[in-house]
């Protein structure tokens, strides 16, 4: 029952931005602050940044978005796609710690970046949150510079891991065209420990040996 009423939650929030004007993805952030005041300037700073955003009043209501308040099985939140959560520090119910905590012990969301907000510099405050997995504290008033330093961060970090994948695939396909793999044939035996004797099974078995080389060279 409780997914289910995260999921009705989910459908009653503005949709819409998931694509930019030029065509590319954009970044989804979900704030999460008590404050009307504070969500709406978060809100205006990321719409700014060219985000796509998803506020919410307080902690219960993130989790409920997330579906981390009761059974997820029963709904796909797995293709649930946010890239950033920020959170205030001090709101009634549960605090931004504790939140964190719950994100951070969850399979689903456990790696998406999240950033706690607060008026007050207390440095304790501030350690324990960055110690429990937080990606960065900032004092409020959050700046348009400090919101365009995160998204930017986040684009080119998912940049870099599209173009390493690409990469990779590439470096694999030149690979396979150059050392093909080959079974002996069916004249080689090959429980035995002399070279095999068709000049195609000898080529593909030594260059196999030297497939690691390859691969170590960048």
């Amino acid at each position: 029952m409780a997914a289910a009423a995260g999921e009705v939650f989910r459908q009653s929030l503005p949709h819409g931005f998931g694509v930019s004007a030029n065509g590319t993805e954009e970044l989804h952030v979900l704030a999460v602050d008590d404050s009307l005041v504070d969500r709406k300037v978060i809100e205006r700073l990321l719409k700014i940044s060219s985000c796509k955003v998803t506020a919410v009043d307080s902690g219960t209501r993130a989790l409920q978005y997330l579906g981390l308040d009761g059974d997820q099985s029963s709904v796909g939140f797995n293709d649930l796609k946010i890239n950033l959560i920020m959170t205030d520090y001090s709101m009634p119910g549960m605090t931004g710690y504790e939140l964190l905590k719950k994100i951070k012990e969850s399979s689903a969301f456990r790696e998406i970046p999240v950033v706690i907000m607060s008026s007050e510099n207390v440095l304790t405050r501030i350690d324990r949150c960055l110690e429990e997995g937080a990606e960065e504290f900032l004092v409020k008033p959050v700046k348009l510079a400090d919101v365009k330093r995160l998204t930017n961060f986040l684009i080119r970090g998912e940049g870099e891991e599209k173009e390493k994948e690409k990469r990779n695939l590439l470096k694999r396909n030149i690979e396979d065209d150059l050392f093909p793999l080959s079974s002996p044939c069916s004249t080689c035996d090959p429980a035995s420990s002399e070279p095999p004797s068709c000049s195609y099974s000898y080529l593909s078995t030594n260059i196999a040996s030297k497939r690691p080389k390859l691969l170590s060279r960048d």
